[in-house]
């Protein structure tokens, strides 16, 4: 009896040891699986593309009509009993017609208004351009303008006619732009601020938020089609409007980490 105690007590304490083995086990393997498909990080991919880039020269300019008139109204003439007849006035061109208030002639006799008559279907503007850009000024070029009433509204112009010396006073290159401006936006005597743009190309851009520089040198993180990253150093050029042109080392297509850079692994 005393010896059949003793194989029960020493099997029970196998198999207690083998139920506890087993156990840590079955917990270490689901655990390991669990956490063996822990999802990718959370980052920003996107692809490579092609991009307009331009040098620019910013400046500001004062708008002028494509054509402006002005005329001296007698106010007996305007509010009096004279009566016109059809014919009696006859605009020179077609525009907007406005007054500039009330003033006297040069005889202090009776008062006149004087009234204007602008044609804003077109604005101009002479700048300035800085004799170190004058060599990449050329007429055609293409302008935008802003004026603060309208905020960010970007208004399309070109570079209309460019003068033919160097102003040796100011150092400078006088050139006209013109501004389409069919829906009369802008008026006569506004001030714009103005984006000359030359040197225009095609290149490959990428956001500005992917690149990392070290020193002097810039990478960006390359993704391959198994969600693989790889540091790629690339030289790059200019910057517009959060994007970076690629001199080399990207092609076009090619995925890139755009966002969350410090979560590549």
């Amino acid at each position: 009896k005393r010896f059949t105690k003793i194989i029960i007590i020493v099997s029970v304490f196998f198999l207690v040891i083998a139920i506890v083995v087993t156990a840590r086990t079955m917990v270490g393997n689901h655990f390991k699986k669990k956490f063996s498909k822990r999802p990718p990080p959370g980052i920003i991919v996107t692809k490579v593309v092609k991009k307009e880039f331009s040098e620019k020269i910013e400046t500001f300019g004062t708008a002028i009509s494509k054509k402006s008139k002005s005329f001296k109204i007698k106010k007996d003439d305007l509010f009096g009993d004279s009566k016109l007849k059809s014919g009696d006035i006859i605009a020179p061109f077609s525009g907007v017609l406005g007054y500039t208030g009330l003033t006297e002639d040069i005889l202090v006799s009776n008062n006149i208004i004087i009234i204007t008559l602008d044609d804003n279907s077109t604005i101009y503007s002479d700048i300035k351009i800085p004799e170190s850009y004058a060599p990449f000024i050329k007429k055609g070029l293409p302008v935008e303008a802003k004026v603060s009433s309208y905020g960010d509204k970007i208004f399309k112009g070109k570079i209309d006619f460019i003068s033919s010396r160097i102003n040796a006073d100011t150092r400078s290159l006088l050139s006209r732009v013109s501004i389409n401006n069919q829906d009369l936006e802008l008026l006569s005597g506004s001030l714009l601020e103005i984006t000359v743009k030359f040197n225009l190309r095609n290149a490959l851009s990428v956001p500005d938020t992917s690149i990392m520089m070290e020193g002097e040198k810039s990478y960006i993180y390359k993704v391959s089609d198994k969600n693989i990253t790889n540091k790629t150093e690339v030289n790059i050029g200019t910057r517009n409007d959060g994007k970076v042109e690629i001199l080399s080392g990207l092609n076009e297509g090619d995925q890139i980490v755009a966002e969350r850079l410090k979560k590549v692994r």
